[in-house]
């Protein structure tokens, strides 16, 4: 198997349909048969914009807390500069919090789908 990375991002909820589409059409969550798969969870984000900063949400200075959505998908990955950038052009903030990380996705020997 090749190696695979994990994709963690957080996006308002609003538009976190959009970004799982984008990271999927650029190979992320493809598993077996599959293609498109991700796990999101809920929660708060919360951020302060910065002198100098242009916020999607909410205004410089002003503490802000927004309904996010938390998703994760595995990737190939080769494939990081497209999911990555997928998820990026997808992403309405100006600076998204997002995190990669390389995975174990084999299957023990002897597991797996049955012939």
């Amino acid at each position: 198997m090749e190696p695979m990375d994990c994709l963690v991002m957080y996006v308002p909820t609003d538009a976190a349909p959009a970004v799982r589409q984008a990271i999927g059409d650029a190979g992320a969550g493809r598993l077996g048969n599959y293609s498109h798969c991700s796990f999101s969870a809920e929660g708060t984000g919360r951020f302060t914009p910065l002198p100098g900063a242009t916020p999607a949400i909410g205004a410089v200075g002003s503490p802000e807390e927004v309904p996010e959505t938390r998703i994760e998908a595995i990737f190939p990955r080769a494939r990081r500069n497209a999911v990555v950038g997928a998820a990026l052009a997808a992403h309405p903030y100006e600076t998204p919090a997002f995190m990669t990380f390389p995975v174990d996705a084999s299957l023990p020997p002897g597991t797996g789908p049955v012939a």
